[in-house]
């Protein structure tokens, strides 16, 4: 089997040192296997992403050296493969419409005393889950806003025991349930990451998926998504993160570290490459 990789950079700001060593990890896998390296594009987030900044990270890419197949493939132009993930998913009775706002769900567990923590904080305490059908198909005609979450526990019942594989780390059962009931669509942003990255995988064939550390855990949940969306199982290589002076993570905020200052300063592709860790 060919082994395929992917660099998938959101365009909401400029490439920086972490995500060139992202793109570079990648590609390095893929180099070393014989196999295909991608990159996709994840603008769902139509308020934050900018096509210039899109323009921007293609350009730093090529300018380190790096090759793919084009064109890309950009989230936006694909919302019907997430709607019918959603589709398959809602007709297996496993989503269910939330209502609940951010304020309304940090007083349901102000009230509650306590919350679980999953990796992406606390978990949803299943309010709307218990919601009547008719009153929720009454807040939708009323116009109100809702979010799609996945039933996590009805989910794993219906996937069973499943595991992933990860490279450098082994193999791990999966535990989605830590992650509670997560959002997969909301009216403004009609897909989530977690469901959106799991369906391009597929669709793109990528059969090694290369992503920061702080990403490790989300392997989980999108092994549980594979399962009952019926898609291929990738392996997994999570990198560690790039990090600045005071060990802070790298993020888009860092200007002084984008590629495009850096290159601005009179950096050379060598030198941005030595300024990172090895492979």
């Amino acid at each position: 089997m060919t082994t395929v990789t992917r660099f998938a950079p959101s365009p909401t700001g400029h490439l920086h040192l972490g995500g060139a060593y992202s793109a570079l990890f990648s590609a390095a896998r893929a180099a070393a296997a014989g196999g295909v390296f991608l990159v996709r594009v994840e603008d769902i987030d139509r308020a934050r992403c900018r096509v210039a900044y899109e323009t921007s990270i293609l350009d730093d890419l090529t300018w380190l050296g790096l090759d793919w197949p084009r064109p890309v493939r950009r989230q936006s132009e694909h919302l019907d493969d997430y709607a019918a993930a959603l589709e398959r998913l809602g007709g297996m009775g496993l989503l269910y419409r939330c209502f609940c706002t951010r304020s309304d769900i940090q007083a349901e567990i102000a009230a509650a005393g306590r919350a679980p923590h999953g990796p992406d904080g606390p978990v949803y305490p299943g309010t709307c889950r218990r919601l009547d059908p008719a009153r929720s198909d009454d807040r939708v005609a009323a116009g109100e806003p809702f979010a799609l979450r996945l039933d996590g526990q009805r989910a794993i019942r219906v996937a069973g025991s499943l595991r992933w594989r990860d490279r450098d780390r082994g193999t791990h059962e999966a535990d989605p349930g830590r992650f509670g009931d997560v959002v997969l669509a909301r009216k403004d942003v009609p897909t989530s990451y977690h469901l959106s990255v799991t369906v391009d995988d597929h669709l793109q064939g990528v059969t090694l998926v290369t992503r920061g550390e702080d990403l490790f855990e989300a392997s989980h949940l999108h092994r549980l998504l594979q399962a009952l969306l019926g898609l291929d199982v990738p392996d997994y290589a999570h990198h560690p993160l790039i990090r600045d002076g005071s060990g802070r993570r790298l993020a888009k905020r860092d200007r002084s570290l984008t590629l495009q200052a850096l290159r601005e300063a009179g950096k050379t592709p060598d030198q941005v490459r030595a300024m990172l860790p090895p492979m």
